[in-house]
């Protein structure tokens, strides 16, 4: 029998089996002197309510519309929709040259009126509006026959592109189904056709075996370091139960989706003693007539810290010519966030 490769030692690439492409992983790095690019920390005063804030309750917004006096999760259309509801949906072609017309309704999500509390600061119950609202959205524009697919996200503070720091996220739909989505709804079709088994449940099912990359668990929801992650503490929160989308939750299953949520963002605050910035999105079945059995719903989380609040990871050089590369391996990303639970 060939020796098993130590993952923790030597250089090796890992299959990121939700698109079939390969990152490069090497731990022996993580003991080379660190001289890269450091920051000094600048922290905001924090207030629940800003006058100059486009998002807070009874303020106007940059188009003149003025928010009502919300008391919950609030949702309204983008005033800087990235995609147009009237859009063209024509194609243009000159030889190689081509392009296609692309409509869609982008909203935003509020999560609450204190203009001070981020993801993690939020009670679990005001979460569990957050989650309603996300499922509302997923239901309502699904609906619309010139939609076929919803994607929720939020960037999390300035380094991630956020423009405004009121705590909010974007609902994005659109008429295709956009790369990363697409990549991941071929790759569950095939495993479904083949093994007549739903690829993300089978892998969450060895992770829970494995448990070296498992960071926390609920009834409903494990928390992954995925054996493939990308960035340093990248995480993956996953239903243990097959489930297409978000509007399959039962209320059980919302509480202890909204639980998985508060305690993540809660030990990413307490990883570097920051408020930990991040890029996080919702992977769910399209909104098209297609059978859609094979997917299984879940929810990434990518931040760009590295060793501590002021030090990030820059995907360059190699990372943006050949495929993406790490030194921390997942294994040990888990683990360190596990001590902090």
């Amino acid at each position: 029998m060939k020796e098993l490769l130590n993952l923790q030692i030597s250089s090796h690439q890992r299959l990121n089996i939700l698109t079939n492409e390969w990152v490069l992983v090497s731990p022996h790095r993580m003991k080379r002197p660190w001289q890269g690019r450091s920051e000094n920390q600048t922290k905001l005063e924090k207030v629940k309510h800003d006058t100059n804030c486009y998002l807070c309750p009874g303020n106007e917004r940059i188009n003149g519309d003025k928010n009502p006096h919300y008391s919950g999760a609030h949702v309204f259309d983008n005033d800087f929709a990235a995609l147009q509801t009237s859009a063209d949906t024509a194609y243009w072609n000159d030889g190689l040259l081509q392009a296609k017309g692309e409509s869609g309704i982008c909203r935003v999500i509020c999560y609450s009126p204190d203009h001070s509390k981020t993801m993690s600061q939020l009670s679990i119950s005001e979460l569990v509006q957050v989650v309603d609202v996300w499922a509302d959205q997923y239901i309502s524009l699904s609906q619309n026959p010139e939609i076929h697919y919803v994607q929720i996200f939020e960037n999390k503070g300035e380094i991630m592109g956020c423009s405004n720091p009121h705590p909010h996220g974007q609902i994005w739909s659109q008429s295709s189904i956009p790369n990363q989505a697409l990549k991941m709804d071929q790759q569950q079709l095939s495993y479904f056709r083949s093994h007549g088994k739903l690829l993300l449940l089978q892998y969450v099912e060895e992770e829970m075996n494995h448990k070296e990359r498992l960071v926390y668990e609920n009834e409903n929801f494990a928390i992954l370091v995925p054996f493939w992650a990308i960035w340093p503490y990248e995480t993956i929160i996953v239903p243990k139960r097959h489930q297409e989308n978000i509007s399959k939750m039962s209320a059980a299953q919302k509480s202890d989706f909204a639980e998985a949520l508060s305690l993540l963002t809660k030990v990413y605050d307490q990883l570097f003693a920051c408020e930990f910035p991040y890029s996080s999105g919702i992977y769910q079945a399209p909104t098209t007539d297609a059978d859609h059995r094979h997917w299984h719903w879940h929810m990434s989380f990518y931040p760009p810290l590295l060793r501590s609040a002021t030090v990030k990871k820059f995907m360059v050089g190699y990372e943006m010519f050949a495929s993406p590369q790490r030194d921390l391996t997942p294994e040990v990303a888990a683990q360190n966030l596990r001590l902090l639970l």
